[in-house]
């Protein structure tokens, strides 16, 4: 991805994010310089994975594969009292597709915040990662749901579903209803170790440097 491309992304979501009133926390606003002359605070941030994240997971069309993401709470996984929990918010461009992937430690619910209608499907697969036929059952909101493999599920905005662990899932704003805003409050979420794509991917976006960063993604703090 080009940088430029990466800052542009950032600046719609925040545009995203003051249109529906949400507010992040101050360092979300920083520049370079101001993460170095926090030393202490950007390490920590660093260590728990809290900040910008844009990928196009190395496919180099991120208009339709891939994602904006700001992590705003998170622990480390297997580290004593640390917090056991994560928020994020994330942020797609009608039809952009998050690839099929799952979790093996984080549980996690999945929050239309704002905008357009956000569309998951789900898939089971076998040891060698075939998909099977198999249905999935979902919670909505408090009430379960039985899925086909592959078939679309609609949450509207104020809708929320739990998606299990190991069970892999795919995401995208739906087209036609306008960029999504969506939330993720779960269990520690760790980008480098707990994911686990059907396809080989890059979670983590290969930089062109064709201009000054706006805003450092939390990997570069």
């Amino acid at each position: 991805m080009r940088r430029s491309e990466i800052n542009k992304s950032i600046a719609e979501a925040k545009l995203l994010i003051a249109e529906y009133r949400w507010t992040l926390p101050r360092w979300a606003y920083w520049n370079v310089e101001q993460y170095k002359n926090h030393p202490d605070l950007s390490l920590y941030l660093r260590d728990h994975q809290m900040g910008w994240d844009v990928t196009d997971f190395g496919r180099g069309n991120f208009s339709k594969e891939g994602i904006i993401l700001f992590c705003v709470r998170n622990g480390v996984q297997n580290i004593d009292n640390e917090k056991p929990y994560a928020e994020k918010l994330l942020f797609m461009k009608e039809d952009q597709v998050i690839p099929f992937h799952s979790h093996n430690i984080k549980l996690e619910d999945i929050i239309n915040r704002g905008g357009g209608n956000l569309v998951l499907e789900f898939v089971k697969v076998d040891s060698q990662k075939n998909p099977l036929q198999e249905k999935i059952k979902v919670m909505i909101d408090g009430e379960f749901k039985t899925l086909n493999p592959y078939e679309p599920l609609i949450l509207e905005r104020g809708q929320s579903v739990t998606v299990e662990r190991f069970v892999y899932h795919k995401f995208y704003a739906e087209k036609g209803t306008g960029k999504a805003m969506a939330g993720e409050v779960s269990q520690v979420n760790d980008d480098k170790k707990d994911n686990y794509f059907l396809e080989k991917v890059g979670r983590f976006a290969d930089i062109e440097e064709d201009e000054d960063i706006l805003h450092p993604l939390w990997n570069e703090i």
